[in-house]
């Protein structure tokens, strides 16, 4: 069993969910507990719109059983600062509340759009301030950007040489790259089709399969588009993240628990009616 993969969903809370995912009179305030004992991690989205308050992770944290990862988007405004250098007390403030998750708290992404104009001596300077720990355990920090002339040679530096992974998003609609630069990878997969009960097609889970787990082994997707290919990364064992978010989102639990069949994966426990 490849324990260093986790295959999620993001959020929990989504209506067509209870009547394809969900069973029949569960109630929505046990969405969570069920998510969580059929998938291994789940990426928090609403915090992207704006943080929660420290006993709401907390209680996040005790619903979801021992093994489980949250990761979480955060909050817009910070990524919206103008100058991204003066972001410093938002910064802290998001992470002091989502450090209440604990040992459940997996990768915080940083998420800029599209429209935003970056400078890079600023964008540099953001990163210095993202924590390396929080209560004693160390954080890790994945880069989403958006804007495509932004992302270039020099961005994969700075992020290699920060430890901060950036994600790939197999979107035709943000720029998609499968560059290392860190310890762990972060992808985000954006292609699932309504009409295919699983999402995907089972030749395509098998292809995110053996990406998963050379990845997970130290070697890199050689069929996955990347900025510079001639940089390999450090050949060693990697913590792997892989989220099926957005497109036809009715079908992504599906395609989760599918593609954990592939890898032989199975969540820490069983959920108990």
């Amino acid at each position: 069993m490849d324990t260093n993969i986790r295959i999620g969903i993001g959020g929990w809370t989504y209506v067509p969910w209870r009547s394809n995912f969900y069973p029949p009179g569960l109630v929505q305030r046990r969405e969570l507990e069920y998510a969580s004992r059929h998938v291994t991690a789940i990426e928090i989205n609403g915090t992207y719109y704006g943080a929660q308050k420290p006993a709401t992770y907390a209680k996040w944290r005790d619903e979801t059983p021992a093994g489980f990862l949250f990761s979480a988007k955060a909050p817009k405004r910070i990524m919206a600062s103008r100058v991204l250098a003066k972001a410093g007390a938002q910064i802290e403030d998001f992470v002091s509340g989502i450090a209440e998750l604990g040992a459940k708290l997996g990768p915080l992404v940083w998420q800029f759009e599209r429209g935003k104009n970056i400078d890079f001596e600023d964008f540099a300077a953001f990163l210095e301030l993202l924590p390396k720990a929080a209560d004693g355990r160390t954080l890790r920090h994945a880069l989403d950007v958006r804007n495509p002339g932004f992302v270039d040679h020099r961005f994969l530096a700075l992020a290699r040489q920060c430890g901060m992974a950036t994600v790939f998003t197999d979107s035709p609609d943000h720029p998609s790259f499968a560059d290392i630069t860190a310890d762990f990878v972060y992808a985000r997969l954006m292609r699932a089709q309504s009409d295919i009960a699983t999402g995907y097609a089972k030749v395509d889970l098998e292809r995110w399969a053996r990406r998963a787990r050379q990845w997970a082994s130290g070697g890199e997707a050689d069929d996955l588009p990347r900025i510079d290919p001639v940089v390999s990364a450090p050949t060693r064992p990697r913590d792997v993240f892989i989220y099926f978010i957005s497109a036809a989102k009715e079908r992504n639990p599906a395609a989760a628990m599918a593609l954990q069949q592939q890898l032989g994966l199975a969540p820490a426990e069983a959920f108990s009616p």
